[in-house]
């Protein structure tokens, strides 16, 4: 992608020419944001397969391996843009530890507000000379507006909520700066001075998955760049992120992803060549 923005609109004629063309797997370049009003789509994100029913605002990250089938009766909006255009979002902080990013949208006023703000982005858009600040501000706040939506979502009341998501986002910057060491749940609890239990309870509220698998998966998101984009051997990869025996990293990469760590590397040096 050559622009540092676009946005498109997916109507019928669009969902006929994506199901024409059937779309191969391939690396992105950019960031996209999906946000779904209607049907549903086969989303395909780094090996790993989910459909998803509408409504719903799903975002791809820079250097995932992504594939969309869409269904017929599918309707929405879909944003791409370069990572410089708006570089500290929160859903680009998200995507080092989670495969991609979906997020069930209430199907009352939120889902209106959204399409209407996608439309005033596009009016905006195609005009004969778009002002990018006012596309970037509009793009950041619907960003915002599906965060907001995420944390509605969030099953406890407002005040324990608000101290959750704080509390989550402090977990998911220390697992930033030690996940390449060999460090299990009870080392993060205790950085984060509270019990084992209560930090599981945050992360499954918040993102629906435990400690042991946010951590596995920030491991296995950095395992696959470094496949992509170095020379350096699986063994030494498994290393450098706490594995301290080949078999047990490519044991943990295959029953993540069906595959060893050796054949992702040449399925994806196969697409990129």
């Amino acid at each position: 992608m050559e622009k540092l923005f676009h946005i498109f609109e997916i109507t019928a004629e669009v969902v006929e020419i994506l199901r024409a063309k059937q779309e191969d797997v391939h690396f992105h370049d950019f960031e996209e944001l999906i946000i779904v009003t209607e049907g549903s789509l086969e989303h395909y994100v780094d090996f790993q397969v989910e459909i998803v029913e509408a409504p719903f605002a799903s975002y791809v990250s820079l250097g995932k391996m992504h594939r969309v089938i869409p269904h017929n009766d599918l309707r929405g909006w879909v944003i791409n843009y370069q990572n410089e255009f708006i570089p500290d979002s929160k859903f680009n902080f998200y995507s080092n530890f989670f495969t991609s990013t979906s997020i069930p949208i209430s199907p009352n006023g939120c889902t209106n507000r959204f399409v209407s703000l996608c439309e005033i982005i596009n009016t905006e858009y195609l005009q004969e000379n778009p002002d990018l600040s006012t596309i970037r501000h509009l793009t950041s706040g619907l960003i915002s507006m599906i965060e907001a939506e995420r944390k509605r979502i969030i099953p406890i009341e407002n005040t324990v909520k608000n101290m959750q998501i704080i509390t989550f986002n402090n977990f998911l910057k220390i697992l930033e700066e030690n996940f390449r060491r060999d460090e299990d749940v009870s080392f993060y609890a205790d950085k984060m001075n509270m019990s084992e239990r209560n930090l599981n309870i945050i992360c499954k509220n918040n993102f629906q998955k435990s400690v042991s698998e946010i951590i596995e998966t920030r491991k296995l998101i950095e395992a696959k760049n470094m496949l992509i984009r170095s020379d350096k051997s699986v063994s030494e990869i498994g290393y450098e992120l706490g594995y301290n025996e080949k078999s047990y990293f490519t044991r943990v990469f295959r029953n993540k992803l069906s595959i060893t760590p050796t054949q992702f590397r040449e399925m994806t040096r196969a697409m990129i060549s």
